[in-house]
């Protein structure tokens, strides 16, 4: 009894991370959308305030 109690319990555990872990990610994808949505619409994209006042007087080279 006491095993079938035990196996029960991890069951419900392991069902619980799994959900959590599948929303996880979900928001993820979710933000990594929008991200990209914003880029798309924004020619430029967008610059912080920090690496604004870090970059002036040097361009950086793009990537290839």
């Amino acid at each position: 009894m006491f095993e079938k109690e035990m196996h029960q319990a991890r069951q419900a555990q392991l069902i619980r991370e799994a959900e959590e872990y599948r929303l996880a990610r979900q928001a993820t994808r979710g933000r990594r959308r929008r991200g990209r949505r914003s880029a798309e619409r924004e020619a430029e994209g967008r610059v912080s305030g920090s690496e604004a006042r870090e970059g002036r007087g040097s361009v950086r080279a793009a990537r290839a």
